[in-house]
């Protein structure tokens, strides 16, 4: 069965689509990628976007356009991504769509405790110009089984990732950093996932607002810079990095608010002058950080683990993988592209997303419960047809 996976990630920064060969079941799928694309969202679109994330208000006529808009722009993406790979056939899309708003902790709305999450993209726009079945709004069913909708990703890292002999972790870097701890031998109970606190959110907002670029491409601009280890101490006693896993973030977390209140943080720093490159370089560090952070804390045991493999559209940032390295350097871990392992990094949410819809289309679960904290195993997302 080919499945298309289409991802949009919280950079919202444009469409990744993946063509996956899927045969067998749940956790004995196997799996091949066929071909991968990337298509850049316009500057307006992303403005756009990034307005409606998280915000306090905005017109409900414009959700609703976004939401269709977006269902024609995936099944734009899917359809010239075919033409190009020359893939014969389509059987299946797992569309994840564009998360707006992810709340996983309940609050109370009308004296009713709610968590909710919200990826939008109309799947029937998809499923009518594609010709074939979509299966989107992945993250609901995990939460309505107690879970947070998130890290769905485990799913594959198991998959692919699982070894009787070694311990590996796996990062990734979108928007949100987000792990996966794999120990040696493990069933899929024991696999330990949740996010790590920014990826490239808090750089891609501070290099956009300092130097009106939409990210430091290779992290040229950080390795410019010097790091402001107070300000990142002072960010990592946050409250979300002091959450027991399972947890997750989003724009909720280190959004705009967050970005303007750490060049804040940055700019008042009085043992020297803040230059505009020191804020980027503090805001790549945070992001090291706080993965080590992570890994000291909630993960690493003696000698548990030995590799960590990175994915992500910030396995790109030059600055921000030697900062890692450096890191990672006491807990003796060597270091890894998913690339060696025939992932591409840019490619690895949506091979996620294609081997999740294969799982939902034969009736199987899609989550570990371990990784999400929901209360059992789920089968997930919705089906549209064409």
């Amino acid at each position: 069965m080919i499945v298309a996976g289409v991802m949009s990630g919280t950079s919202a920064d444009g469409i990744n689509v993946a063509f996956v060969r899927c045969r067998g079941r749940g956790l004995h799928t196997r799996f091949a990628l066929l071909a991968h694309e990337q298509y850049s969202y316009t500057p307006a679109l992303r403005k756009k976007i990034l307005s409606l994330m998280n915000a306090a208000s905005a017109h409900v006529a414009d959700l609703a356009r976004l939401n269709f808009l977006l269902g024609e722009l995936y099944a734009e993406a899917i359809l010239k991504a075919r033409r190009t790979n020359r893939i014969p056939k389509l059987d299946l899309v797992g569309c994840h769509g564009q998360t707006l708003y992810h709340q996983s902790k309940p609050a109370l709305f009308l004296n009713h405790p709610i968590a909710c999450t919200w990826q939008t993209g109309e799947a029937a726009v998809v499923a009518a110009r594609v010709g074939a079945p979509v299966v989107s709004d992945f993250r609901p069913a995990d939460m309505a089984a107690g879970g947070k909708g998130a890290p769905l990703v485990p799913f594959l890292d198991y998959l692919l990732f699982r070894h009787p002999r070694r311990g590996r972790i796996l990062q990734n870097l979108g928007g949100i950093g987000n792990l996966t701890a794999i120990p040696a031998g493990a069933k899929a109970e024991q696999v330990i996932a949740f996010d790590t606190g920014p990826g490239n959110m808090v750089i891609d907002a501070v290099t956009q607002q300092l130097f009106g670029q939409p990210f430091d491409r290779n992290g040229k601009i950080a390795a410019q810079g010097r790091v402001l280890e107070t300000i990142v101490n002072q960010a990592l006693r946050g409250s979300f990095f002091q959450q027991e896993p399972p947890r997750t973030a989003g724009r909720e977390q280190f959004g705009r608010q967050f970005a303007q209140q750490f060049m804040h943080w940055c700019k008042k720093n009085r043992k020297a002058s803040v230059r505009k490159v020191d804020i980027v370089a503090t805001a790549t560090a945070l992001t090291a950080a706080s993965i080590q952070h992570a890994l000291q804390r909630y993960v690493m045991r003696p000698n548990s683990f030995q590799e960590f493999i990175v994915s992500g559209g910030g396995a790109k940032n030059r600055t921000l993988m030697h900062m890692i390295q450096e890191r990672l350097s006491p807990l003796k871990l060597k270091l890894k592209p998913s690339d060696d392992f025939g992932i591409p990094s840019e490619a690895k949410e949506a091979i996620a997303f294609a081997l999740l819809a294969y799982q939902t289309w034969h009736r199987q679960p899609g989550n570990i419960p371990s990784a999400t904290g929901a209360k059992r195993a789920a089968i997930l997302g919705k089906i549209s047809f064409p």
